[in-house]
């Protein structure tokens, strides 16, 4: 296990279980059909903390590469990492959804609606306005950078003056965060706040052979794409204008 192998198998396991529960929400004839916004919001705060649970200890589990841009400006990441580290985030990404799509394949073929197959792999807006849209991705961004800032490690104190680390729990933070966005803001446009988490599925959208599928929605892909990125830069100025 390296930080690269680590990277692609967190953020995989993050979009299997990611996309899995809005295949399972949306799609024809699942035993989870109709469970709504609550329920794809907690699946997705669980889905990281499976993958930080699993990367952590080798990679710092970045997940994101908004979140590898963000420590690196910060100064909390070296920058010859970088490159690799959104390699694999990507790729993960790519892998995570082509296994949602193996797993519901019967399902892919029972739904009609093209819109909501690619709903799966990647997001949309509930009302397309550029400005807005990527606003909201912005701030959704912004916020899940800034708290990553500020977490600190997962430790109790056993009563003699020893700090003792406390694991996975370490882990819950970032869960909490990011349903805590999905709850929040994330009504607007699907809260993608990770660029490889939307346009590494968005290929695989493209790639692969789903019955009855529709385009790709390449003209509105540049906005979880850049949306995130211009987030992770403010809430890391503000955090080196704060310390």
């Amino acid at each position: 296990m390296t930080p690269f192998v680590a990277e692609i198998i967190g953020t995989g396991l993050l979009i299997l279980l990611g996309g899995g529960i809005v295949a399972n929400d949306i799609l024809s004839k699942t035993k989870g059909h109709g469970g709504g916004w609550m329920t794809i919001t907690t699946a997705w705060g669980l889905a990281v903390f499976v993958g930080v649970v699993v990367a952590g200890p080798y990679s710092g589990a970045h997940l994101n590469p908004a979140v590898t841009l963000g420590l690196a400006i910060g100064g909390l990441f070296p920058w010859e990492d970088v490159p690799a580290y959104i390699a694999a985030e990507f790729i993960g990404a790519m892998i995570g959804s082509a296994l949602v799509y193996l797993m519901y394949k019967d399902h892919f073929d029972a739904t009609e609606d093209a819109g909501l197959k690619r709903a799966v792999f990647c997001t949309d807006p509930a009302i397309p306005n550029n400005f807005r849209n990527i606003i909201s991705e912005i701030i959704g961004t912004f916020v899940l950078i800034f708290c990553v800032f500020y977490f600190s490690g997962a430790e109790i104190n056993d009563g003699t003056g020893t700090k003792v680390g406390l694991g996975s729990i370490g882990a819950i933070p970032v869960a909490f965060v990011v349903w805590g966005i999905g709850l929040s803001l994330g009504g607007t446009t699907g809260y993608a706040i990770n660029p490889a988490r939307d346009l590494g599925p968005r290929i695989v959208h493209a790639l692969l052979p789903i019955k009855g599928k529709t385009d790709s929605g390449w003209s509105y892909a540049w906005i979880p794409l850049l949306g995130p990125i211009i987030g992770a830069v403010l809430a890391a100025l503000l955090y080196l204008a704060l310390n």
